[in-house]
C-alpha cells in the first residue's frame, strides 16, 4: 500500500511537470505567432497581450494535464481501490493489467497474483477450520454417546464390552490426532535438523514396518521389500515419522488381501525411497491437495484418519532438502517417491 501511494505521488509530480511544460510550450507558441503577426486578437492593447497569453496557456495546460493525469494515474487509482477492498477481506478483486514491462505493469501483475494466492489461502483456512472441527468433534461425540450408554444398568455384558472398546478406540484416535498436530506444529516451526547421526536406514524402515504389523496383518496385506543396505546421516527420530506415516497411509488405503511394495536404494548422492499400494488410487484434484492439513481424499471417511500424516511427511522432506512425488490413477493404486540427500 505504501509503495502504491509513493508511486502515485511520483506520478502526481510528473503530471505537474507535464502541466508546466504544456503551459510553457503553449505560451511560447502564442508569443511566436504574435511576433510574426498572426496573433488572432491584435485589437487588444499591448499591455493585455501577456495576460491573455497567460490565460490561454493555463487553459490549454490544464486540459492537457487533466488528460495526462487520467491516463497515467488510472491504473494507480484502480490499484488503490482494489487494495482497500483486499483490506476488508475481499480477495476476489482484480485490476486490469496494463503498462507492459514497466514498473507499473509489474506492480499490477504482482497484485493480481497476490490476490489469487490470498483467495487460495482463505479457502484453505476455511477448509482447515471445518475439517479440524469435524475430525475432533466426531470422536468426542462418540465417546460421550457410548459413555452415556454405559450408565444404563440394564445393559448386557456383551454390549458393555463393545461400547467400552469403542470408547477406547476413539480415545486413542483423539490422542493420536493431538500428538500429530503437536508434531506437525513442531516441524513447521523448526528450521534446522538437530541431533543428527549416522545409522542404517534399511534397518529403520524394517522396524517401522514391524511397528505397523497389526494394521497390515488385519487386512491380510502382502508386503514386498527391496531394501538395499544404506547408511544415512540424519535425525533418526524425525525420519521414523516419515516412514511410519507413509507406510500407515499405504496400508490404510490398500484393499483387503492387497499388496504393498517398498524399496529403498541409492541414486547418486541421494537416497530414493518408493512405496506403492494396490488401493483405489486418486484423481488429479485429490493429488493436488493430498499434502494439505486435514484433507482426506476419502470423502466417506471409510478409512479413519486425521489428514495430518502426509502434511508431516511433506514438512520432514522439506526440512531434509529433499523431494517427494505422487503418482496415482483411479483403480491402479498409488506410489509415493521420496528423494533425500545422504547428509
Amino acid at each position: 500500500m505504501n509503495r502504491v501511494k509513493s508511486l502515485k505521488n511520483t506520478m502526481v509530480i510528473l503530471v505537474f511537470f507535464i502541466m508546466i511544460s504544456a503551459g510553457l510550450l503553449t505560451g511560447f507558441c502564442i508569443f511566436l505567432l504574435y511576433a510574426v503577426g498572426f496573433f488572432p486578437i491584435r485589437f487588444f492593447a499591448p499591455i493585455f497581450t501577456p495576460l491573455i497569453a497567460l490565460f490561454v496557456c493555463n487553459v490549454i495546460g490544464t486540459f492537457i494535464s487533466a488528460v495526462a493525469s487520467e491516463i497515467i494515474l488510472k491504473p494507480l487509482n484502480q490499484l488503490i481501490k482494489a487494495t482497500e477492498a483486499v483490506s476488508t477481506g475481499d480477495f476476489s478483486v482484480r485490476v486490469e493489467e496494463s503498462g507492459g514491462d514497466s514498473e507499473i505493469g509489474d506492480l499490477l501483475r504482482n497484485f493480481n497474483h497476490m490476490t489469487e494466492e490470498l483467495a487460495g489461502i482463505e479457502m484453505f483456512r476455511n477448509d482447515f477450520i471445518n475439517n479440524f472441527s469435524h475430525e475432533f468433534k466426531t470422536p468426542i461425540v462418540s465417546i460421550r454417546g457410548f459413555a452415556k450408554q454405559l450408565q444404563n444398568e440394564n445393559l448386557s455384558p456383551e454390549k458393555r464390552r463393545e461400547y467400552t472398546d469403542i470408547i477406547v478406540d476413539e480415545s486413542e484416535r483423539l490422542a493420536n490426532m493431538s500428538s500429530n498436530i503437536l508434531l506437525l506444529s513442531k516441524f513447521e516451526n523448526q528450521q534446522l535438523i538437530t541431533n543428527q547421526a549416522e545409522y542404517d536406514l534399511d534397518e529403520q524402515i524394517r522396524k517401522c514396518i514391524i511397528l505397523l504389523e497389526k494394521q497390515w496383518s488385519r487386512k491380510n496385506i502382502e508386503i514386498d521389500l527391496d531394501l538395499k543396505p544404506i547408511r544415512i546421516h540424519n535425525n533418526a527420530e524425525m525420519l521414523s515419522h516419515l516412514w511410519i506415516n507413509l507406510i500407515e497411509n499405504a496400508v490404510k488405503y490398500s484393499t483387503d488381501h492387497g499388496h504393498i511394495t517398498i524399496s529403498c536404494g541409492e541414486a547418486g548422492e541421494d537416497i530414493l525411497f518408493t512405496i506403492s499400494n494396490s488401493g483405489d488410487g486418486m484423481d488429479d484434484s485429490t493429488i493436488k491437495r493430498i499434502f494439505d492439513k486435514f484433507y482426506q481424499g476419502d470423502k466417506s471417511h471409510a478409512a479413519q484418519g486425521s489428514g495430518i500424516g502426509l502434511s508431516i511427511v511433506k514438512r520432514i522432506v522439506e526440512l531434509c532438502k529433499g523431494e517427494i512425488a505422487v503418482e496415482s490413477k483411479i483403480g491402479q493404486g498409488t506410489t509415493f517417491t521420496v528423494k533425500l540427500p545422504r547428509r
